[in-house]
């Protein structure tokens, strides 16, 4: 990120929420903020797809009191086994990247590219986030600027859900390290998963050096993200406050600790 430091190193992991099912699942509570103060615990949280979870799992997020779950998947990432989650929980559907991660759209793509042109395509998807889907991350910010306690995911919890996380922690005011080491979690808690994803790899006709990009979470995809937001609008609690008209001191009193 242009003249902007490092991240720091992941020594110290901030812990996941103690669910079987749910990958990914994470409190942003604690995170250092604008004045001196923290991020609230209990009121905002993102993850992996929770919709497929367990009993046990569904009791726990029932228990957070939710007032809204955000969902940032396409109808094509979806399955009709998901749809007694939407019964216990709202559930708003605000699509990003609609179709493009579809497997039938996505697994032709791995299958004829290198590892160079999967990462050439994760940067600018997320160079793509502030200017082609701006509409929908508004309509997330526009619910956690009403102060609902909310879950916010897409299928991995890591590039819609770190891109929103992204906004949601600069805006109030966390710094742009922890918002990336936050971001770069993602490769701990979803490390399972990944390396199932790479062993199978083959099965399915692509190369696990391919894969690798797509399930990775990398500093410089971020960085597409925060370039291309500098460049537009300036900085981040420019593009959230002036450009998505989020009351920045109404989000901050909603989520900082006093």
């Amino acid at each position: 990120m242009n003249n902007r430091s490092e991240p720091r190193a992941m020594a110290a992991l901030r812990p996941c929420l103690a669910l079987e099912t749910i990958a990914n699942a994470r409190d942003l509570g604690g995170l250092a903020a604008s004045g001196g103060r923290r991020v609230a615990h209990g009121k905002l949280f993102r993850s992996a797809n929770p919709a497929l979870a367990c009993a046990a799992d569904l009791d726990a997020l029932h228990a957070l009191a939710l007032d809204i779950v955000v969902d940032f998947r396409s109808p094509g990432e979806k399955s009709a086994a998901e749809s007694a989650f939407g019964q216990r929980f709202q559930w708003l559907a605000v699509p990003v990247l609609e179709g493009a991660m579809a497997m039938d759209v996505l697994m032709p793509r791995v299958r004829a590219s290198t590892a160079a042109q999967m990462h050439a395509f994760m940067v600018e998807i997320y160079r793509d986030f502030p200017i082609r889907y701006r509409d929908a991350f508004g309509t997330f910010l526009r619910h956690a600027e009403a102060g609902r306690k909310l879950l916010y995911h897409c299928t991995a919890g890591k590039d819609r859900t770190g891109f929103a996380s992204l906004l949601l922690l600069g805006a109030l005011g966390v710094a742009q390290d922890d918002i990336v080491a936050n971001y770069l979690e993602s490769n701990h808690w979803n490390a399972g998963f990944n390396e199932r994803m790479l062993a199978g790899a083959s099965h399915h006709g692509v190369s696990a050096e391919a894969m690798k990009p797509l399930l990775d979470v990398r500093p410089e995809y971020l960085e597409a993200s925060m370039d291309a937001i500098v460049t537009a609008y300036g900085s981040v609690e420019g593009f959230v406050g002036d450009h998505l008209g989020i009351d920045l001191d109404r989000l901050r009193g909603h989520y900082l600790e006093a």
